[in-house]
């Protein structure tokens, strides 16, 4: 059995009853349930649908996502996540960057190293190199002005946690930021990069290992292991092409507002609604999300 979930932008509520009972009626599927009124619904469905993809895109263009996945053992046991454009809002080399003066150099680089095009371990000692001289301080200040969660991040580390889920913060950023964030979302544990400094200011260096794509997988099988738990057990999300590692691995890997290389490697796309959305898709509803 499958099931077959459509969901909206909790913040501009689109996903109509009639849209969801003309598609259970294309496919042949059993009685909708709403997760959230005009934001989330589901339905089982005994077989794939053929043309899932062509149906996909078509309600991509109505802001709506569609999720297909086997309906036993979607609800998991562990959340690993992402940080930067994933759980919070930006990228936070980017943000040091602007306060640096290098923004727009390092941004560009940015963008190409998550859309895949160059290596990420080169592409982050190019950037951080940029940075060297500006004071440490300015981290903190950066955390303070220029950083913001991604809607939904709350509830769904919450969530999961209230129902015995474990939950990892595991980004090619850096500690600095990771600490921060995992600590006002209540992650039990979190993994990054460390920037190095001396006297007060950057080095322009990291420490290394570096964290990047094979970390990521590593941070999965350990964490997994000291668990007692199966990746299949696992929910990962993440943006960037060093997320696909880990995406590819877990039982359910979500693209969230994916690079489009990046999502085009994930079954789970996820371009319209918030993190909520990983709720959704393991069937919580929204009066089941905790604060």
């Amino acid at each position: 059995m499958y099931t077959v979930t459509l969901l909206c932008n909790p913040a501009a509520p689109c996903l109509e009853a009639t849209l969801v009972e003309s598609l259970r009626n294309a496919w042949g599927g059993g009685e909708a349930q709403w997760l959230a009124p005009d934001v989330a619904a589901e339905f089982a469905l005994e077989t794939l649908p053929d043309n899932q993809w062509d149906v996909w895109q078509d309600l991509q263009n109505m802001a709506v996502d569609l999720v297909i996945q086997p309906t036993e053992g979607r609800r998991k046991r562990m959340l690993l996540a992402d940080m930067d454009s994933t759980m919070i809002q930006q990228e936070c080399i980017d943000e040091l960057a602007e306060v640096a003066g290098v923004g727009e150099r390092v941004k560009d680089i940015t963008a190409r190293a998550m859309n895949g095009e160059l290596d990420f371990e080169g592409a982050l000692t190019e950037r951080v190199g940029l940075l060297k001289g500006l004071p440490e301080g300015m981290i903190t200040e950066v955390l303070n002005t220029r950083i913001t969660l991604m809607p939904g991040g709350a509830e769904l580390v919450a969530t999961m946690k209230a129902n015995g889920a474990y939950t990892a913060l595991v980004s090619g950023g850096f500690t600095a930021f990771t600490a921060r964030v995992a600590g006002q979302l209540g992650f039990d544990e979190n993994r990054a990069n460390t920037l190095l400094t001396a006297e007060g200011t950057l080095t322009g260096d990291v420490a290394r290992p570096i964290l990047g794509r094979e970390a990521k997988v590593n941070a999965l099988e350990e964490i997994t292991a000291r668990l007692g738990l199966v990746e299949a057990e696992v929910i990962a999300v993440g943006d960037g092409a060093n997320d696909l590692g880990m995406l590819s691995r877990a039982g359910a890997g979500v693209a969230l507002h994916a690079k489009p290389s990046v999502a085009a490697e994930c079954d789970i796309r996820i371009n319209h609604g918030d993190l909520t959305a990983l709720l959704f898709v393991q069937g919580y509803a929204r009066s089941d999300f905790q604060a």
